[in-house]
């Protein structure tokens, strides 16, 4: 018994220590990344398997552009649509977590993820879709690291140009010549809305672009759009 406990000490130290070199690992790399731009994140591998099981040339579309080349009406549109409170908390919308879990509880399913935008950005950089409660904790902790580490506005600058907005669509640029054949920087209002409508499912929008539920959520937030506080 003495034997067996040592072992089962020394194997959980073990795994400590794995956790702890992956979270020096992730420390490492977002502090890089507040420096240097990302050249893929852990979404984009994720997407391009999955297009290159179907056609192995298959190539992702995303350019990287500066903050000040995306347009002020896709910064208010993103803001209005998924993070209203982005410039004033540190990282976690308690009361929309809050929210969220009583919808989700009502609807007796998962319908709404309460995440802000740095939760979101940690999740895209770094882990996978899949639902579970460890990959919860890493995106908490990942999370923490980028609200301390970085600015709001890297934060936001990061986002902008890496989040998914289509089949094997990702960032602003690439968002904005896919579906209107114009830059980031030349986005209006109407069309900045709706591409942050397409934000929490862009697959589906991407192949669905007249879905009424979007054009309900483009005239929902350009409402908003006025209101949003920009980093």
């Amino acid at each position: 018994m003495k034997t067996l406990g040592r072992w089962l000490k020394w194997a959980v130290l073990g795994l400590f220590g794995v956790f702890l070199l992956w979270q020096l690992w992730l420390f490492c790399w977002v502090l890089l990344w507040g420096w240097f731009n990302p050249g893929t994140t852990r979404f984009m591998e994720i997407r391009l398997g999955e297009l290159r099981q179907k056609n192995p040339e298959a190539q992702l579309k995303q350019q990287w552009v500066p903050y000040e080349r995306i347009s002020i009406h896709l910064k208010r549109a993103i803001i209005a649509a998924e993070d209203a409170k982005f410039v004033d908390h540190e990282g976690f919308d308690w009361e929309g977590m809050q929210k969220a879990l009583e919808k989700n509880r009502k609807k007796g399913r998962f319908v709404a993820g309460g995440s802000t935008i740095s939760q979101q950005l940690a999740k895209n950089l770094f882990l996978t879709p899949s639902k579970s409660y460890f990959r919860k904790v890493e995106e908490a902790i990942i999370t923490v690291m980028l609200e301390n580490l970085w600015s709001k506005r890297r934060i936001f600058e990061v986002y902008l140009n890496v989040i998914e907005w289509g089949n094997g669509v990702f960032g602003a640029e690439a968002a904005a010549r896919h579906y209107y054949n114009a830059s980031a920087a030349q986005l209006g209002p109407e069309q900045a809305a709706r591409l942050a409508g397409m934000v929490p499912n862009p697959r589906f929008y991407d192949r669905n672009r007249g879905a009424p539920g979007l054009g309900r959520k483009t005239s929902i937030i350009l409402g908003r759009m006025a209101s949003a506080e920009v980093p």
